[in-house]
């Protein structure tokens, strides 16, 4: 078996020509393109891109000049070859099977929204290692025994893995993906895994997010608590 190597969240994408920053921002970029052309648009401006996305004008300009696309002036940016250009840097020319792993709350209710597959994704297999689940609808798939991982992703060309299990099956069940050739996994779980090189890893952790939430709503509450202090 390769070497554990810590990885930090995220995967570096020097190797494809993008910053890991741009990467992140692209499929914002590519739903609110999605969205104008919905709405008829056929050109739009880096400034519409901006206010759609939250992103300022100037990373907009920056992030789409790495593709080669700079816009002309005074027309700003075609949205059909924009929407073209993004999608095939992100990898939205193809369809992505996906296996998630764990079918507590949290895993039954991603295998059950029907948004992945118009963004690329599809999540082929959803397995858990309760035997009592197995057999068990979520969606449109059954629940399949965590004992069949292996074959499920050597079968249905599974690439990616979905972990939203609880943390003390996290490193187990990664170890299981990657050996049986998974090379990209979004965890869920609030662990942070260890894979060896040529795995990337994305870390979404939505109690660490509502804390730093937390943080910057104590500070906004800290003139008004001094201020009754000094009164």
């Amino acid at each position: 078996m390769l070497p554990r190597r810590s990885r930090l969240t995220g995967a570096s994408s020097s190797d494809r020509g993008l910053p890991n920053a741009t990467v992140a921002r692209l499929p914002l970029y590519l739903r609110a393109l999605t969205q104008l052309r919905s709405q008829g648009s056929q050109t739009c401006s880096s400034d519409q891109l901006a206010e759609s996305t939250g992103v300022s004008s100037a990373n907009v300009r920056k992030d789409l000049s790495h593709l080669g696309s700079h816009g002309t002036r005074g027309v700003g940016y075609d949205v059909d070859h924009l929407r073209a250009e993004i999608a095939q840097a992100i990898g939205q020319t193809q369809d992505w099977n996906v296996v998630l792993v764990g079918a507590g709350n949290l895993g039954t209710a991603l295998a059950a929204y029907p948004g992945f597959t118009s963004r690329g994704s599809r999540i082929v297999a959803v397995v858990d290692a309760d035997p009592a689940r197995v057999g068990e609808q979520v969606g449109d798939l059954s629940i399949e025994s965590i004992d069949q991982l292996e074959t499920i992703i050597t079968e249905r060309s599974v690439s990616i893995a979905i972990v939203a299990t609880p943390g003390q099956a996290a490193q187990d069940v990664a170890d299981q993906l990657v050996g049986a050739g998974v090379t990209s996994i979004l965890n869920l779980a609030p662990v942070a895994l260890r894979v060896p090189e040529g795995v990337d890893v994305r870390q979404v952790d939505v109690a660490a997010e509502l804390q730093i939430l937390a943080y910057h709503e104590q500070r906004k509450g800290h003139p008004r608590e001094e201020a009754e202090v000094s009164r």
